[in-house]
């Protein structure tokens, strides 16, 4: 059937033949060459991420650094050297086993709405396991009110993706863009548009050691008061003060009182982009 098999003849059969056979072959040549392609391309967009996020990590002051165990009382006083990311830390399962305080079950913290269903990520997204084993994202309440009104939202594609503290999304608006952080690794499969919400449904990489790093029950707490008090000092950085409603809750329309702030500096800094 092919030229360089014995006794084989130019036929209109055979002609018909090799071209269907070397279409088919040229095609999965291809296939295997553009997914390899892209194997390599998302390799290298992984390390750029990771290096680009090592950057802003070692740029973050001291005081941003906290471990999660100091935001839950079980240590006095430390200081995050795993990039926020527990599942690399020795001392996280051991500290873990000190925790003595009932779990949170309050919906509102310090006027935000952070339920205790979620566990919540440093750079300002929830993530809440579905009944199907993948895991929903969506910025918290905190993140959503100081963004206020986005021009767009930028989604990864469904099927690209995403490692932890790499780029999620990207929110734009008219004088600035934020860079949201991924709080998980794994593949899109879903997301929202602004009528639905805006959100990533993710199939976690291993979704039994998915969440490991991310905040939860009297973590949050204390993680919202201080960011509370770092968006004033971001604030107080750029030479305005910020004026808080009682309880500590932000201002209705946040954004319209502070119109000379550098928000691209004010949202680089709470989105840990430093």
């Amino acid at each position: 059937m092919l030229p360089w098999v014995y006794e084989f003849h130019w036929t209109p059969f055979h002609v018909i033949f090799l071209l269907i056979f070397f279409s088919i072959f040229v095609t999965i040549v291809a296939t295997v060459i553009v997914a390899m392609r892209r194997t390599k391309m998302a390799e290298v967009l992984q390390k750029t991420e990771a290096i680009q996020w090592h950057s802003d990590f070692e740029d973050l002051p001291p005081s941003m650094k906290t471990c999660r165990h100091e935001l839950s009382g079980d240590v006095k006083h430390r200081v995050c050297d795993h990039e926020f990311d527990c599942r690399s830390c020795t001392q996280h399962p051991v500290l873990s086993k000190r925790q003595t305080k009932a779990p949170m079950l309050q919906f509102e913290v310090y006027g935000f709405t952070m339920p205790p269903y979620r566990l919540y990520h440093r750079g300002h997204t929830w993530v809440q396991r579905e009944d199907d084993g993948t895991f929903k994202v969506g910025i918290d309440d905190f993140g959503t009110r100081i963004i206020g009104k986005p021009y767009s939202i930028e989604l990864p594609p469904v099927g690209s993706r995403l490692s932890v503290n790499g780029k999620g999304m990207l929110v734009k608006k008219p004088n600035t863009n934020i860079r949201i952080l991924s709080p998980i690794d794994g593949e899109v499969i879903e997301h929202g548009d602004s009528e639905k919400g805006w959100y990533l449904k993710i199939k976690a990489n291993d979704p039994e050691k998915a969440t490991t790093h991310l905040l939860k029950g009297n973590e949050v707490p204390n993680w919202i008061l201080r960011e509370m008090e770092r968006l004033q000092i971001s604030f107080a950085t750029s030479g305005i003060g910020v004026t808080l409603a009682d309880g500590g809750e932000l201002v209705p329309d946040f954004h319209r009182h502070f119109p000379k702030a550098d928000w691209d500096s004010v949202l680089g800094q709470m989105f840990l982009e430093a």
